[in-house]
């Protein structure tokens, strides 16, 4: 089993704020899909790296998550794509994390 994580921006590469309506439509079909979700909203998380010019660049970010039992690399891979393309973002991270059930 593995909790995959998606790193969610609040903000587009211009800073411009997401609607609400974005992270609930990702919510949505990731229920969908995986037959439930976690989003840890209370608190974004300030996330800071180094851009290719060496400055450091922020944002902040909301963690959604899913278990599986299985881990599609291919599909996940894709859906990277396809979240940067929505989100107008450069990169995004998706991590899976191995998980034990007890």
């Amino acid at each position: 089993m593995y909790v995959v994580q998606i790193f969610v921006p609040l903000r587009d590469n211009d800073g411009v704020a997401f609607p609400r309506a974005v992270l609930d439509a990702l919510r949505q079909e990731l229920t969908e899909r995986f037959g439930g979700v976690t989003a840890h909203l209370r608190a974004p998380a300030a996330g800071a790296w180094k851009d290719e010019e060496g400055d450091v660049a922020r944002d902040d970010v909301v963690i959604v998550e899913v278990m599986v039992d299985d881990l599609d690399r291919g599909w996940w891979s894709g859906y990277r794509t396809r979240l940067e393309e929505r989100l107008r973002q450069d990169e995004m991270m998706i991590r899976a994390l191995p998980c034990d059930r007890l």
